[in-house]
Formats: structure tokens, sequence, C-alpha cells
């Protein structure tokens, strides 16, 4: 049975896109209390159902897909700007399509403008009307107002007009900052884009016995099932070693591992794979926060997306990905070497290489070595830096990766890194190998 907490955030996703909700009127309507409304409507916030702005209150927004995730709301650039709205608030949901600088004469400006975008402009009355007259909300900047028939305008075409003390170029930034935000979250695979769904996920009942293990094996051809109780709860996973040699009538409950390890529909797939190497399992169920069973990840579902996420083009880039971006192969038939040059983002607050942009070149380097052995994708367990010297920005490196020890799960591998000859950094590093 869902929880009240569930039951409120399906209500609210329930809701036409533009209605406003409030704390008051949906204690009311579910009947609970107004702590409760209160705690599912911040996590609405947080699963982009909904968007609380200052003075306006919270309004149903459209929940953005991974495809079209840098997508903003007017609500949401309120609330990045800081922002005021003067009129048009039944419009706040609505998603813009571009943003345009009104940094020129109000006919150039108009050609640029079209429906579904965002004017970014100072105090120029006229051109507050004609862009929402072509169907474009309007963002002031500089923190001027506007004229109280262009409100009225807003409000009938129901497209906003938002204030901000903020100027041009600072707006423009805050926007792009958030976008590229966006972007990186967009890269990051989750289970929830990769899960099994429930309507095609096979589970095994706690009363069932092995006969009933053997006919959902035959007609699905899967190894291990989850378990569940009859709420539907997770409190066992079943494989093919736990019922080798036993009888028909022999109870699951009796031979399944109880207390599975589970991951969420947020639990990054990374981390799922790092999880199913450590403990040497092939099959994780999804569950939600009550530990009802959402659905099943496999090792082959983690491999294929992360073989696939590989393979995407890459928007918004985080610390990994510029260090990524500098590292060049250098490979004989003796050793593989990485040259690799600081650049200024890399660097602490004394000009040197920080921490982080070092341990990244060390885990890059080890992976493209274990690459030359087409032993598929890697995952750290652990990391050793016993020697590092600072090394300033504009400095190139070499790294030589040396594998020590391969097993069929494990490697262990010793770095070192040279400056112009000098050793800057020794570490040591153990990879996990995640196979077909």
């Amino acid at each position: 049975m869902a929880t009240k907490h569930e039951k409120i955030l399906q209500y609210i996703e329930s809701l036409p896109v533009g209605d406003k909700i409030s704390v008051r009127q949906i204690a009311k309507d579910i009947s609970v209390s107004e702590g409760t409304a209160y705690r599912a409507i911040k996590e609405a916030e947080t699963r982009r159902l909904v968007s609380t702005i200052e003075r306006v209150g919270t309004i149903r927004i459209e929940k953005k897909k991974k495809e079209n995730i840098e997508r903003l709301t007017f609500a949401e650039i309120v609330n990045i700007v800081d922002g005021q709205v003067l009129g048009g608030k039944d419009g706040l949901h609505k998603t813009l399509t571009k943003f345009v600088i009104g940094a020129m004469k109000l006919e150039d400006m108009m050609r640029y403008t079209d429906a579904g975008s965002l004017l970014i402009v100072g105090n120029r009355g006229r051109t507050h009307e004609n862009a929402l007259k072509e169907g474009a909300a309007v963002l002031i900047t500089g923190g001027f107002d506007t004229a109280e028939d262009t409100k009225k305008l807003a409000d009938e075409l129901e497209l906003p007009i938002i204030s901000t003390s903020y100027d041009t170029f600072t707006v423009a930034t805050m926007i792009n900052r958030a976008i590229y935000d966006q972007l990186i979250k967009k890269e990051i695979l989750l289970i929830e884009d990769i899960v099994v769904s429930m309507k095609d996920t096979a589970f095994l009942k706690s009363t069932d016995t092995v006969r009933e293990y053997h006919l959902l094996n035959a007609s699905t051809t899967h190894g291990g099932f989850p378990v569940v109780d009859k709420h539907h709860k997770i409190v066992g996973i079943v494989t093919s070693r736990d019922v080798i040699g036993k009888q028909d009538d022999d109870p699951i409950d009796r031979l399944m591992t109880r207390n599975p390890i589970t991951v969420s529909m947020k639990t990054s797939v990374a981390t799922a794979g790092h999880r199913m190497i450590w403990e040497g399992i092939d099959l994780l169920p999804v569950v939600n926060d009550q530990g009802l069973l959402q659905g099943v990840i496999s090792r082959q579902d983690v491999l294929k997306a992360l073989q696939m996420a590989q393979r995407q083009p890459q928007h918004g880039e985080t610390i990994d990905d510029l260090v990524k971006n500098e590292i060049k192969m250098a490979r004989d038939a003796e050793e593989t070497t990485v040259e690799f040059t600081v650049t200024p983002q890399m660097t602490n607050q004394f000009g040197a290489i920080s921490y982080g942009a070092f341990t990244t070149l060390l885990v890059e380097a080890g992976s493209s070595a274990l690459k030359k052995f087409k032993r598929g994708e890697s995952v750290v367990e652990n990391m050793t830096i016993y020697h590092m010297k600072p090394v300033q920005m504009e400095t190139s490196l070499v790294v030589k990766p040396r594998i020590l020890d391969m097993s069929r799960k494990f490697v262990k591998m010793d770095f070192e890194v040279y400056s112009e000859a000098i050793l800057v950094g020794k570490a040591m590093m153990t990879f996990q190998l995640l196979e077909r």
C-alpha cells in the first residue's frame, strides 16, 4: 500500500500543469496534516514537479524528460535570477525555447523574438509590449518596472514579465550556468534510466516453493529472482545456486538470501556496478523508500548502459571531463604512457595541480592502460598516493602506469609521474574488472 507521502506525490503529479497548490489545500484534499503536506511538496520540488516562487506560491510545472532537461520553465528562471513577477503569473509553468538579449534596435529585436522565447532587456517599455504581442515572455534587468497596461497585457496573454536587479550579462551567465548544470545531470546515468520496470519484472512470493522457481525459470530463462511478501516488500533473493538439489515442495523463504542488497531509482549506474562487482552478484532489486519492489537490474544491464554512455556526445563538462580532454596516449610496444598538461582550471589556491585533478589523471591513465589488454570496463577500488610534489600550471607531465598483478576480478597497478624527467608523484591503485 502507498504511504500518505506517496499518495500526495501521486496527487500532485495528477494535477494539471500550471495549477497553483498550497500546503493547506493539499492537507484538506487528502486529509493529512499540514506537516506531511509540506514535506511532500518539498519532495515534489526536488523531483521537479513543482516550483515555489516567493510572493507567487507553488506552481505545478511540466516534469522534464532526460532528452529535454536543458529546457527551463519561466518559474525556474524567476528562482535563478531572484526575480519578481510583475505580470502573467498564470504562464509561469510554460517552458522557454530560447532566450534573446535585447541589445539592438526594436525592429531588429523583434526579428529574433518569437513565441516561447524570453527577451532579456532593460527599461524599454515599448519593447516589453511588442515582445508580449509576439508571444514571448520578458525579463527586465536592472530592477526596473513596466507600465500597468503592459502588466495587464501579460496577464491576458499568460506570458510572464519578470524583473531582476541583476544586469543583462550577469543574468545571461546565471541562466547559462543553470542549463550547463542540467546538461551534466543529464549525462549521469541513474538506475531509473535502465531499470526493468515492474510489469516486466519476474519475481517470487515468500509463500512459493522450488516448483514455482523452476516454472518461472523455464518461462523467463533468468537464473535469479527477487522474493516479496504479501505487501510487495522485498524480503530476499533466490538464485539457481540456492535451489540446486532441492525438492520441488521446499519453501523459497528457507532457501533465499535474506535482506538482499538493494538500490533506489536515484542510485547512479556506476555505483550499482561497483556494488555488484564488490559483492559478486548479478542481480539487484530496485526498491522505493518503503522497501517495495520497483524493478530489477542485472550486471548485463549495467555494462550495456556504461558502454552506451561512453558513446554519447558530451555537453556539460565536469572536472573529470576537463582532465580527460588534456590526456594524450603515447603507446609503444613496451609500455603505455600518458602525456598531460596542467591547465589553470585544475589548480588549487597556490597555483599547483589540485589533488582532485591529480587523482583523476591517475585513474584515467590506469583505465587507458587496462584497455590495452581488452579487459572491458573497470572501477577503482582503492588508491594510495605516497609521493606528490607541487606541479605548477602549464607544466607537462608523463604518467607511467605499470601492472603489478592481475586476476580475473582485480588488477593492482603502480604509477610514476614525471615532469621533465623529475619524479613528482608515485601511487598504487587497485581496479575491479567488470566483465560480461
